[in-house]
């Protein structure tokens, strides 16, 4: 038995999950939820402060009460709450590096309790990728680290800390993005590990998900021949039914990574795509980081009621996910009303996140070193390389500004690679020298860069806010990712100005 039209249009509209453009609701979003339309997703672009977002959700419930309101803030690089400042939280990588699953827990519980106090109820959050690949150009200090046993009891203190918050946790990218060359935002990339390998490393951390009771899971654009040799993952009923479901037990709402994304945009349309995931068993279908007007969210709402009439996608399969998402409805509803209230809103930064920084920072130093603590003002040169999509431009990163406050008249340069000089530190005349880099393993120029630099001034402090895979230098420091929390910590044990509690670990070479 065929339903209604309107019906229909209402089911298509309860499972996308779109964003949209400006820092209050525009009125297609404010309709939209009157006719069924479940989700927003709130990006970068929508965020000015915290008291504008609570205001903007209040805006949203006001039209619909019970709408899930998600957001991709991972707390690390990836942060959209903080992305005017940088995250006051240190991201996986960093509480990785520290393996205090009770510490992952408590910065994962304090960021739920700041993100359901400005009423968002679905974080696209933790990354449960092992970072087993280390040129992988898009996961990196995302991961909480290349061991997956480390990745998957760091997942699932994340996933109990953030539910404790009140906020669903959504572990992604299923069944792993770690070891990729590729960026999913750009290509389509290959996981070529048997299946074996799958189930020791890429599985293991959403096992521990599922186990800990994630209540989302977020498909990856990511070609496994081992699970499927034809269909992305996103768009695979043996991975998203067969794997997921079937043998991993998962019985919550399965949501796509954004479909505008390349990998499967330019192979099935961003409207085939998200029609052909519904189909495989996603039930949710995230839209909007690019693709964010209303049109864009039409396009996909009549595409999926015209599969379910030409009978390509079939009704149960539209019905059984707008249940589920409104499931996830109920549970985000119970939480908000179990949770204690939280006085006033979040502050500006998270004390608990600072400690956990400190907690993360390794040096190393070679024998006879005698360079730290800065005394006066030092001169900082910051190589800058290609951001992936996923981390916002607009979002700051570095050392200078802190280094600054604790040591007057620092001076910060910034080079890309087409604008790195000959010797980047010929301007200190005589200051301490500070390299700052990310991920320096994988980028050419930016080594020569700093092997001209230490050539010049052997005595540079060398500082990875990246993947530490390279160290070098006579002092090299690791924050483990390059969030404001981060480059606070390294500023304070550049000046000596970490606490003994605090002291981070050190090692000689």
């Amino acid at each position: 038995m065929s339903l209604p039209a309107g019906h229909l249009a209402a089911l298509a509209a309860a499972v996308l999950q779109p964003g949209f453009v400006g820092t209050t609701a525009p009125p297609w979003i404010r309709r939209w939820l009157g006719e069924g339309l479940g989700s927003v997703v709130l990006f970068a672009r929508n965020v000015v402060d915290h008291e504008q977002v609570a205001a903007l959700t209040a805006a949203l419930r006001a039209e619909r009460p019970d709408v899930i309101v998600a957001i991709d803030e991972e707390a690390g690089d990836v942060t959209r709450i903080e992305s005017g400042r940088g995250s006051s939280r240190p991201g996986n990588l960093a509480l990785g590096a520290v393996d205090d699953p009770e510490l992952t827990e408590e910065v994962a519980r304090d960021l739920g309790a700041d993100l359901a106090s400005l009423g968002v109820t679905l974080d696209y959050a933790p990354d449960a990728d092992v970072n087993s690949n280390p040129a992988n150009p898009v996961i990196g200090v995302r991961s909480f680290g290349a061991d997956p046993e480390l990745v998957a009891r760091h997942t699932a203190a994340w996933i109990r800390g953030l539910q404790a918050g009140g906020v669903a946790a959504c572990a992604k990218h299923f069944p792993g993005h770690g070891d990729t060359q590729v960026d999913s935002h750009h290509d389509l990339p290959l996981i070529s590990g048997g299946r074996a390998q799958l189930e020791a490393v890429e599985l293991a951390p959403f096992r521990a998900a599922v186990a800990a009771g994630v209540q989302a899971v977020m498909t990856g654009h990511l070609l496994v021949p081992a699970l499927d040799p034809q269909l992305p993952a996103t768009l695979s009923s043996r991975i998203l039914g067969g794997l997921l479901r079937d043998e991993l037990g998962f019985s919550g709402v399965v949501v796509t990574d954004a479909v505008e994304m390349r990998a499967v945009a330019d192979r099935y349309g961003y409207a085939g795509a998200a029609v052909r995931a519904l189909a495989a068993g996603a039930d949710a279908i995230c839209i909007g980081g690019e693709r964010a007007g209303e049109e864009d969210a039409r396009e996909l709402r009549d595409a999926i009621v015209a599969a379910v009439v030409s009978g390509e996608l079939p009704e149960e399969r539209l019905a059984e996910a707008a249940k589920r998402v409104g499931q996830l409805t109920e549970w985000s509803v119970a939480a908000r009303a179990g949770r204690p209230a939280r006085r006033g809103l979040p502050v500006d930064a998270s004390p608990i996140g600072l400690a956990a920084a400190r907690r993360a920072l390794r040096i190393t130093t070679r024998t006879g070193a005698d360079v730290l603590p800065l005394t006066r003002a030092a001169y900082v040169v910051e190589f800058e390389p290609p951001r992936n999509i996923a981390i916002g431009a607009e979002t700051p990163w570095g050392i200078g500004a802190p280094l600054s406050e604790l040591l007057p008249g620092t001076t910060t340069r910034r080079y890309a690679q087409p604008d790195v000089p000959v010797d980047p530190t010929a301007g200190a005349d005589g200051r301490p020298v500070v390299l700052v880099v990310r991920d320096l393993h994988r980028h050419d120029w930016m080594r020569d860069a700093v092997r001209r630099s230490l050539a010049a001034r052997p005595d540079a402090v060398v500082v990875e806010l990246g993947v530490p895979t390279l160290v070098t230098g006579t002092v090299h420091v690791a924050t483990h990712g390059a969030t404001r929390a981060a480059g606070q910590a390294a500023a304070e044990l550049l000046t000596n100005r970490t606490t003994r509690s605090n002291t981070p670990a050190r090692s000689r070479c």
